[in-house]
């Protein structure tokens, strides 16, 4: 399958007066026609700088960008802003995280639909409006029709979310991003915004790139799985081997901190220790060393590379520790052994 976006080696520099902030540092991820990623992370990972700077938005005094990302083969990073312009809200949307403050307060959620409309394409504004409300009966809506002249603050949290959806597939993208798109919305509106974007793109073939801190978010709906870690990808994988023998310590502790149905409701959860690092001064070696229960000195020194995984091609994980090594930790961890106690069984008794 064709990868409609390509991005490779990108990094994101923002020069404040505490110093360089090195946000995103050797980025390289594909995003495949009518397939969906997740992005996941913790907050400050660099997931949404990296689609930030792929849509242009990043661009400006002070920040320094390297790397391609490549769109139907054209770089959207060296493109002229005009053609840019062309290019995002049109064959390229986002889903930002507060529809509240996306959406503009003054002007009713139509007006706004009918302008993102009559942007990229040369119609009238009565077709532009009637554009509008089959957009917002496409996204779920109630009563379209009328809904169109309302305001932002006349919608619930849940419905502005969906006007947003329904902006950012006004002109029929080829690739839409979804940042965070269930932010303050509550479980049963969260899995409903999840299964229509899903809905969504199996219908209009579009590849979606889905950024999230929770993976469990991207369980169910996902074909493929990047987990981001102080500006880098660490590990991707296709979804159903994201979950079943992930490869790296890190993605270990982000599933442990999820909770699960087949454990016991008194099970504490093992959150993962320290806090990430500052990415003015980050870390040599390996980014997670600090807050990894398995290093070794030369994890400190030593910088890992994305590296395909033995056995399964399409899955690549950034850590120097051996492929057995991991995989008898991980299937430790499985069993219920806390880090320590399974560092110990594997036979790594010290740092050294």
């Amino acid at each position: 399958m064709a990868a409609l976006l390509e991005i490779d080696g990108l990094t994101v520099d923002f020069a404040t007066e505490d110093g360089v902030v090195h946000a995103v540092r050797g980025v390289s991820l594909n995003v495949n026609a009518g397939q969906m990623l997740g992005v996941v992370g913790e907050s400050g990972s660099g997931k949404s700088v990296t689609m930030l700077t792929v849509m242009g938005l990043t661009r400006g005094p002070g920040t320094t960008i390297g790397g391609t990302a490549k769109f139907d083969g054209r770089d959207l990073l060296t493109m002229p802003g005009d053609e840019l312009r062309r290019i995002r809200g049109n064959e390229i949307a986002m889903i930002f995280q507060d529809p509240l403050s996306s959406l503009h307060p003054f002007y009713k959620v139509g007006a706004q639909l009918i302008e993102a409309i009559q942007a990229h394409r040369n119609v009238r504004k009565g077709e532009a409006r009637e554009r509008s409300i089959e957009l917002l009966r496409m996204v779920g809506i109630p009563d379209p029709a009328g809904r169109v002249d309302s305001y932002p603050h006349e919608f619930s949290g849940g419905m502005r979310q969906r006007a947003m959806i329904a902006m950012a597939l006004a002109n029929d993208p080829k690739v839409l991003i979804a940042d965070e798109p269930t932010t303050a919305l509550d479980v049963t509106v969260q899995a409903q915004i999840l299964d229509l974007i899903a809905r969504l793109q199996r219908e209009l073939n579009m590849a979606v790139v889905l950024i999230t801190h929770d993976l469990g978010v991207v369980a169910e709906h996902t074909h493929h799985i990047a987990v981001m870690y102080a500006g880098e990808a660490i590990e991707e994988a296709p979804t159903d081997v994201m979950f079943d023998s992930p490869s790296h310590p890190y993605t270990w502790g982000l599933l442990q901190s999820i909770p699960r149905l087949d454990r016991s409701r008194d099970e504490p959860l093992i959150p993962i220790p320290g806090l990430p690092p500052s990415l003015i001064s980050p870390p040599g070696g390996c980014g997670f060393h600090p807050r990894c229960p398995y290093v070794r000195e030369r994890h400190r020194r030593v910088h890992p590379e994305l590296e395909p995984v033995p056995d399964h091609p399409e899955h690549r994980v950034a850590c120097l520790l051996d492929e057995p090594t991991r995989r008898r930790l991980w299937e430790e961890l499985k069993r219920g052994e806390v880090p320590e106690a399974a560092r110990q069984k594997v036979g790594l008794k010290d740092s050294a």
